[in-house]
This record gives structure tokens, sequence and C-alpha cells, in this order.
């Protein structure tokens, strides 16, 4: 959806981020900005690993 809409989706659990850290985080609400491409990465038990690649579409 991120790709579609162009909304980049709010940091989940982000309370306190670490000043040491400098990573634009997107904290408390989404925000809107031009997206081409997207990775979403999925671990789970017994080492099965995901990851998918997204591109937006191009006539």
């Amino acid at each position: 959806m991120t790709v579609v809409q162009d909304k980049i989706p709010p940091t989940i659990n982000l309370e306190a981020p670490d000043p040491a850290c400098d990573l634009d985080y997107v904290p408390l609400h989404s925000r809107t900005q031009r997206v081409e491409v997207a990775l979403s990465n999925s671990f789970g038990f017994g080492g099965h690993n995901v990851a998918l690649a997204f591109k937006k579409f191009e006539e």
C-alpha cells in the first residue's frame, strides 16, 4: 500500500528514539512522500525467511 498511496506508515512502538542512532524515523503519523520501491522482510520459525521487493507499476 505504501507504493500505491505514496504514504510511509509510522514506525510502531517508537517511544524514545536513541539520539546516537540518527535515522529518519516516522513517529506517530504517516508521512506523504513519493515512494517508488519498497522492501518487506519476514522471518519465521525454523529459518523460514522471505524478502519481497515491490516497485511501482510503469506503463
